[in-house]
């Protein structure tokens, strides 16, 4: 119903109860009480009993609002059902659960790369696993200012290295200029830091987004597609089980300048790629870190009390999570290593920095 007609009808009806309010005054009679009312009906005592008030009911809903594990529940995006860094948000939950003083709640979502979106403006997310160059898309497509200001990282989890699969006759990513180059399909992490490495190092390549094992089947049959990009933790089983045809390569991504700002170097071995890599060889590349990040929130905040308590368990229950049966990954996690382009969160800053002076002079943090 339209609004106009709405407000009418309200008008009308008020109308209606002042000409029987006057009328029943001048009769000496209220209106209400020469209106016959239903009859009542008998509800069993203990019915009666068993039915809250009103008030009881207000009194309920503000002791589950106030003081439980509502006021210190931490929403982590996680990522897709299927992938490893909702495994890893569950068992940080299990761990770190610490009844009504600390609940962690995992969500699912599109991928990790929605999930910093997800703490920007989804209500509920206070964290997310995401990849560390994801700053940069934010900064450059997204266009959101002050974006390394509104976000920082509490912890580097793992890191995912880069691989480029290249046919007969390419032996540089210099020469993939010009060619034709799957990223995977859109929302994947190849999608996102494949496009801004080869950007940073000033590679133009033609970008194709579709399916890598529809692409990588097409590629020992035709010179369509020159390279397909991985960006997942090694070994990828995609390219280390087939046998490929000769000439088939993975090309080195040298450490350059240019991409310092958010990738760690890293190597790619034969014991990892037999049928790409000859024995006793590496393969130069790079690796994005894979991290725990939170919303910068200011510190008079809830959300920041929240999330700073979150930090406090997460730093002293980590040992927990690092033996069985825990994934194995958390073993590698070290709390003192950066991640570049990112500022760590300051409760989780703290926390070293007391452990570092409470160690004897001459031993750092490693």
């Amino acid at each position: 119903m339209p609004i106009h007609r709405k407000v009418l009808m309200t008008a009308v009806s008020v109308a209606v109860l002042v000409a029987l309010a006057a009328s029943a005054a001048a009769q000496g009679s209220s209106p209400v009480s020469d209106l016959k009312s239903p009859p009542a009906v008998a509800t069993p005592a203990k019915q009666q009993q068993a039915r809250p008030s009103t008030r009881e009911q207000s009194a309920t809903s503000a002791q589950l609002k106030r003081g439980s594990a509502y006021d210190w529940a931490v929403g982590i995006a996680a990522g897709r059902i299927e992938g490893t860094p909702l495994r890893l948000s569950a068992e940080i939950a299990q761990v770190v659960d610490d009844g009504d003083n600390l609940r962690v709640v995992p969500i699912v979502t599109r991928g990790v790369f929605d999930n910093l979106s997800d703490i920007l403006y989804l209500p509920g997310v206070d964290g997310a696993i995401v990849y560390g160059d994801i700053l940069e898309h934010y900064r450059t497509t997204r266009k959101i200012r002050n974006i390394e200001k509104r976000l920082a990282y509490v912890a580097n989890l793992s890191v995912a290295e880069m691989h480029v699969l290249v046919r007969p006759g390419i032996n540089s990513l210099k020469e993939l200029a010009g060619k034709r180059v799957n990223f995977n399909t859109a929302g994947t992490a190849a999608a996102y830091t494949g496009p801004i490495v080869f950007d940073r190092l000033g590679i133009q390549v033609i970008k194709q987004f579709e399916p890598h094992r529809e692409v990588i089947a097409a590629m020992t049959r035709t010179e369509d597609v020159a390279a397909v990009v991985f960006v997942t933790t090694k070994p990828a089983q995609p390219i280390a089980q087939p046998t490929w045809p000769e000439g088939f390569k993975l090309l080195p991504v040298e450490y350059a300048r240019a991409l310092e700002e958010f990738y760690l170097p890293a190597y790619l071995e034969h014991t990892e790629y037999p049928k790409l890599i000859p024995a006793g060889q590496k393969v130069a590349t790079i690796a994005v870190p894979v991290i725990l990040a939170v919303y910068n929130a200011t510190t008079d905040s809830d959300r920041y009390r929240r999330i700073a308590r979150f930090v406090d368990r997460f730093f002293d229950r980590l040992p927990q999570l690092q033996v069985a049966p825990y994934d194995p990954s958390w073993k590698s996690v070290n709390l003192a290593a950066t991640v570049p382009g990112w500022k760590r969160f300051a409760p989780m800053q703290a926390r070293l920095d007391r452990l570092e002076a409470a160690k004897p002079r001459g031993i750092t943090s490693s």
